[in-house]
């Protein structure tokens, strides 16, 4: 039974996901989801109490997936002997499977920016699973400032900074109607720009 409980729910998250994808989060309704569920909408809201935590868990599911396990590497036993750069560069490869390996994921990324300046889609989409993520990379540039390798500065501000130069060359083209193709040497190359700027005007200066 709790097999089938699970598949269930896998299953209305899925038909959510198509359905925020189609006509956006604002105009997606519980209705049309138990529909394209096939089944009732009392059924759905006993797995998901309102739209808002159906949608925190398909962007769960997708668009904050891959931050996720970026920022729980960071924590990895096996990882903890890495330099700086080592672990900048394996989070920016983990973070940016996301545009190689998961169209869904993008999709529901574009809904967020097209819906965010007009409903609390941006807020859920920060409490997804991203808040916690850039606490843990802030976490490590803080631990980075306290050995030295990294002029002192606020932890989350240097995260925030290096996300952003992670995505810059990939998140323009979220504005596109059609996205191109990533190969995994093409996010490579981004990843290591990204690591190399950041690095560069963070790193600490010699006295």
């Amino acid at each position: 039974m709790k097999v089938l409980t699970q598949a269930r729910r896998q299953g209305i998250v899925a038909a959510a996901a198509e359905v925020f994808m189609e006509i956006g989060y604002e105009r997606a309704s519980m209705d049309e989801v138990a529909r394209r569920a096939g089944g009732s909408k009392a059924t759905l809201y006993k797995y998901f109490a309102s739209k808002e935590a159906l949608f925190e868990t398909v962007v769960r599911n997708c668009s904050a997936r891959f931050l996720t396990e970026a920022a729980n590497g960071l924590a990895q036993p096996e990882n903890q002997h890495l330099s700086l750069e080592q672990k900048l560069i394996r989070f920016g490869q983990d973070m940016l499977r996301v545009v190689t390996c998961d169209n869904q994921a993008l999709q529901i990324y574009r809904v967020v920016l097209g819906e965010a300046a007009h409903s609390d889609i941006g807020q859920l989409f920060l409490e997804s699973g991203i808040r916690q993520s850039m606490e843990a990379l802030a976490q490590e540039m803080k631990a980075a400032m306290e050995r030295g390798e990294l002029a002192p500065s606020d932890p989350m501000l240097r995260a925030i900074q290096f996300t952003s130069l992670i995505k810059a060359e990939s998140e323009i083209l979220f504005f596109m109607r059609q996205m191109p193709d990533f190969t995994q040497e093409k996010v490579n190359d981004m990843v290591m720009n990204g690591v190399r700027m950041f690095l560069d005007g963070a790193v600490k200066k010699p006295a």
